[in-house]
């Protein structure tokens, strides 16, 4: 996706939290909005949150981050469904409900982008504006949930290289979680007059 429109905010900073399922990310992102929050920062974008029963992950759902509202964004299952990836089938209306939220996500001082993967970056499904908020930079920080394998594509589809990668599952875990709460606390200083 291309835009006429040329990226506002050059010092911009983008966190990616990537590493295998399971590691994490969407955890470390839930906790980076809820702190941000108690900094009183206008926090946007999606978050989704797997969905469980009974211990067993029975699929993903997925939440504005300004609001809380939410909507069951794919469920484990075999059944048929034009919108597949791995053992998820995904809801249309969800997903489409998803690009809304994070077309109209910015400005906002902290913006929330959970996932990008394969979907987007292989087939121009799911979350397809996401790397068009992110490359239009209209916020101070950017924390966004990119498979390892799409770090580098990612990266380049933004037009950023000063991002910082963390890896929530993986040593030293907590001194980069650590460091992107300091980058929060830095987007809260930087909105005051």
């Amino acid at each position: 996706m291309t835009s006429s429109r040329e990226p506002v905010s050059p010092d911009r900073q983008i966190a990616i939290l990537t590493g295998a399922p399971g590691t994490g990310k969407t955890t470390t992102c839930r906790r980076l909005l809820d702190y941000a929050r108690t900094l009183g920062l206008d926090c946007a974008g999606i978050v989704c949150p797997a969905r469980v029963d009974g211990g067993v992950k029975v699929g993903i759902d997925v939440v504005d981050a300004r609001t809380d509202e939410g909507r069951q964004l794919a469920d484990v299952d075999e059944l048929p469904g034009r919108l597949r990836a791995g053992p998820y089938r995904f809801d249309e209306e969800a997903v489409a409900w998803g690009v809304a939220r994070l077309g109209a996500a910015c400005p906002c001082d902290v913006l929330f982008v959970d996932e990008i993967g394969p979907l987007e970056m292989d087939r121009g499904e799911g979350w397809t504006n996401a790397l068009e908020v992110l490359r239009l930079g209209e916020y101070r920080l950017a924390v966004a949930v990119v498979r390892p394998s799409l770090v580098d594509a990612v990266r380049a589809a933004v037009g950023v290289s000063g991002t910082v990668v963390v890896r929530p599952g993986v040593a030293p875990g907590r001194r980069a979680v650590r460091g992107l709460l300091s980058m929060v606390e830095l987007a809260g200083e930087a909105r005051r007059p």
